[in-house]
């Protein structure tokens, strides 16, 4: 009995310090140490994706100091040329890991973990997962240093919460981080949308505003099965970017047609993105609207009710009245409140002219040279691309639907010039008119790729080699006072495919910013033993066309 009554009493106290732990560490900071300012909101609508986190604007600076919003250990870090660039990850006792990205480096503790694992692998894009405190984080510890790494446009932290099981985004506002916010969201532009075989038909409703938080409009439209489309933004205090919202409520006539609230997400949600927009809309005139109905094929973790389809049936000579409610976190609400008439009917005259493709089945299109394979389940929805060869152009129908999974292009690979052929490869024609690479491979005597967007593809070809240039140091140099080396390289078309950096003869991390076009070495890597140096990088593009700068320096030994 007294055994069982210990066991017992060691059970209790373990949870209750964990319990007291657990309450006391809830109370999570800031990872600045300045007011909050965004440039993004969660659930924010971004290209393909939505945004799993807030970008804190760094007042526009790199190299501001970013802390641990809660004690925890570090579960990853990542290096990548894309995406978070430079990112860590920090597990919390909660349950939870928080993010953040695009940051210039690390805290020293981190990057010296880092860089040793680094130099190992002779890489600098590396991921890295650590034992669980192997690397323990206080709440309030400098980790990194802000920066514009990866697939950032600016000096910014992406910062996110995620619950640890399934990693899954928690909206970051619901932990209570203080964001001065007393503006109501925007509304741009009010539309009824309809779907007209593979089409969409949009009328648009002007808006009148009627005082601060209230928009009204009116008009007829012919009757049919419509829903809501709507351009609009939220701003916050102090800063004028142009951010999401937080929750839309759709009625009809008093009734609930759409509703959603951005409290959480999964990274699967990004899949079914674009059937949450007006695609050709942003696509060709970079105009955002969003649609607010669910598509048969949806499965969206932020909307709880899949029987709220945002359906409004309209029928001839009978009125609705269409309310719709729009938040932002703090609850500053804006309202539209849309008078609408229903006419006659109007006939639907759908235009099959090109080639139907139906994602039940599998799709494949030969030419000549060419072949384009359609999987099952390519598209949401039946739709008609126009699938061509102009000369030497491929088309594959024009970039206004969206696409649910990437589809397969071969190009049968000409006889002749082995070195010609060898910088030769598929390119892929952008919406201004340029080839840019299209990543593909060799495949049966076929460059094969996959791509996940409707357009036009060449034959382009690349014999012009990476250009390298030294930035801060000239040859024969002493740099013994120099902190670091820095140069530029540079592609002129198909772009950086691999670089190797070597100071006499052993791997050195050249740290490779592609959007900046820089290369920099940290001479903290290393200690020198003899004054002269000699500097050689390996630079090789996409086409196989390679570059070897070679360069001497001076450095007094330590």
């Amino acid at each position: 009995m007294r055994k069982n009554y210990n066991s017992f009493l060691n059970i209790f106290v373990l949870l209750f310090y964990s319990a007291s732990f657990t309450q006391t560490n809830n109370k999570w900071i800031s990872p600045v140490d300045f007011p909050i300012k965004l440039s993004g909101t969660f659930g924010e609508f971004r290209n393909n994706h939505f945004h799993a986190g807030l970008d804190i604007k760094t007042q526009g600076k790199e190299g501001v100091k970013i802390r641990s919003s809660n004690s925890g250990w570090v579960n990853r870090i990542r290096v990548s040329l894309n995406g978070y660039g430079k990112a860590l990850y920090v597990d919390h006792l909660d349950g939870t890991t928080s993010v953040y990205g695009h940051l210039k480096k690390f805290s020293p503790k981190i990057e010296s973990y880092l860089k040793k694992k680094q130099y190992e692998n002779e890489t600098y894009v590396i991921q890295l997962f650590p034992k669980v405190n192997e690397l323990k984080i206080e709440k309030g510890e400098v980790i990194g240093y802000s920066g514009n790494t990866g697939g950032s446009y600016g000096p910014h932290l992406h910062f996110e919460i995620r619950k640890e099981k399934g990693q899954v985004p928690i909206n970051p506002m619901k932990f209570s981080f203080l964001i001065k916010d007393s503006k109501r969201p925007q509304i741009q532009n009010f539309y009824l949308y309809t779907n007209l075989g593979s089409k969409l038909e949009k009328k648009e409703f002007k808006l009148v505003r009627k005082n601060d938080s209230i928009y009204t409009t009116s008009g007829i439209i012919s009757a049919g099965n419509f829903y809501v489309g709507l351009r609009l933004f939220d701003r916050q205090d102090l800063t004028y970017n142009k951010n999401g919202i937080y929750s839309v409520k759709v009625r009809s006539n008093g009734v609930e047609k759409f509703f959603y609230k951005m409290d959480r997400m999964t990274f699967d949600d990004s899949k079914y993105i674009n059937l949450l927009i007006d695609y050709k809309e942003l696509a060709s005139k970079r105009k955002r609207i969003q649609l607010f109905t669910l598509h048969p094929e949806q499965k969206l973790s932020f909307i709880k009710d899949n029987s709220l389809k945002g359906d409004i049936n309209i029928d001839k000579d009978k009125s609705y009245q269409i309310l719709i409610e729009i938040n932002d976190y703090n609850q500053n609400t804006s309202y539209i409140e849309a008078y609408i008439k229903g006419t006659v009917k109007k006939e639907d005259h759908i235009q099959t002219t090109y080639n139907l493709i139906d994602p039940v089945k599998e799709h494949l299109f030969e030419f000549e040279d060419q072949k384009v394979f359609f999987p099952k389940k390519s598209f949401f929805s039946n739709v008609n691309v126009k699938i061509e060869k102009k000369g030497d152009t491929l088309i594959v129908g024009e970039n206004i639907y969206p696409l649910r999974k990437s589809y397969e292009v071969y190009h049968k690979i000409p006889k002749g010039d082995s070195i010609g052929i060898s910088q030769s490869f598929l390119s892929f024609i952008n919406k201004n008119g340029d080839a840019t690479f299209f990543s593909s491979t060799i495949k049966d005597g076929y460059w094969y790729g996959k791509s996940n967007i409707l357009g036009k593809y060449i034959v382009s070809r690349d014999s012009v080699s990476p250009e390298i240039k030294k930035i801060n140091f000239k040859d024969q140099q002493w740099l013994s006072n120099y902190k670091y080396l820095k140069l530029n390289i540079s592609d002129d078309f198909s772009g950086i495919k691999k670089i190797r950096g070597e100071i006499n003869g052993r791997w050195i991390l050249l740290e490779y910013e592609p959007k900046n076009k820089s290369l920099i070495y940290d001479f903290s890597d290393q200690n020198f033993k003899k004054p002269l140096h000699k500097l050689e990088i390996l630079a090789e593009d996409q086409a196989g066309n390679k570059t070897v700068f070679k360069t001497e320096f001076y450095r007094k030994p330590k």
